[in-house]
Order: C-alpha cells, then sequence, then structure tokens
C-alpha cells in the first residue's frame, strides 16, 4: 500500500520553549485529543519528547486500539522538534514529526504526518478513522487546544 502524508501548520503566539514545555507535560497527549476519543495510558517510559516510549489504549467510543510509540529527536534542521514512530497499532506504518520553528509572529507549528494502511478490514477501519477529513479535525482540535493552553501559560 501506498504511504500518504499530511500536514498541518499553524501559528502560536508562543515561544518554542513555552511550546516544548506545553508538549512535553504528562497529561498533554490527553489533553489533545478530541473526544470521543479517549486515551488511558498504560505505560509511559518517557525520557523526554526524544526519548522513550508510550503504550496507551486508544478508545474510539467504545472500541479499544492499543498503541505503542517510539520518539525520538526530530530531523536535524529542526532542533525543537521530535518524531512519533508506531511500533504497535493499528497502522501499518505512522510516523508524526513535530516541528517547532521560530517565526517573527511565535511558533509555527507542524504536525507532519506520514501513514500507510493495513490491507484488509483493519485498513478500511483506519482509512475511516484516520486519513482525509478525521485527521484535518483531529489535528485542527489539536492546534487550538494548544493556542488556548499557550494563553494560559
Amino acid at each position: 500500500m501506498a504511504r500518504k502524508v499530511f500536514e498541518k501548520k499553524s501559528i502560536m503566539k508562543a515561544t518554542v520553549q513555552q511550546l516544548w514545555d506545553f508538549h512535553a507535560q504528562p497529561n498533554a497527549f490527553a489533553k489533545l485529543t478530541p473526544p470521543p476519543i479517549f486515551i488511558h495510558m498504560r505505560e509511559n517510559k518517557l525520557k523526554s519528547l526524544t526519548e522513550g516510549t508510550v503504550d496507551f489504549t486508544m478508545w474510539l467510543g467504545f472500541i479499544p486500539i492499543h498503541w505503542m510509540e517510539q520518539h525520538e529527536p526530530g530531523p536535524t534542521p529542526a532542533p525543537a522538534s521530535f518524531i512519533d514512530h508506531q511500533h504497535v497499532g493499528p497502522m501499518a506504518y505512522w510516523e508524526h514529526q513535530h516541528l517547532f520553528r521560530a517565526v517573527p509572529e511565535g511558533v509555527e507549528l507542524t504536525d507532519h504526518l506520514t501513514i500507510e494502511h493495513k490491507p484488509g478490514l483493519i485498513g478500511f477501519f483506519t482509512r475511516l478513522m484516520f486519513d482525509g477529513l478525521p485527521l484535518q479535525i483531529y489535528f485542527s482540535y489539536r492546534h487550538l487546544r494548544t493556542r488556548l493552553a499557550l494563553r494560559s501559560m
């Protein structure tokens, strides 16, 4: 199956450090997840945003999805960035780059996602939940929640 790329960019009125600190909070993932999706953290072994693993169950309504991600440093030219790779989960491939870049208006937040669906029924399900319009809604929610959280920091 072919890999797809999705990208969402927003300007946040904050510093790179404020954006980094927000994402480093233990409950940031739950804050950034829109209902009716809920996250149950099974094990958080993050040493930092750029090192460690996170093992969780994502509940899509009443449907549980086990997911494990490995965090690592982001691309070299973007020192304020990190990547999570799915090691266990519903996708054939999932790489989510979180890129923070200082701009005159504040910080440009870029979520760059590369995905590949599994074949068969699981792939059909993930296309419904993690493709096209659902991804646009999911990342628009994440950026809005980030913007609101940064205002209160």
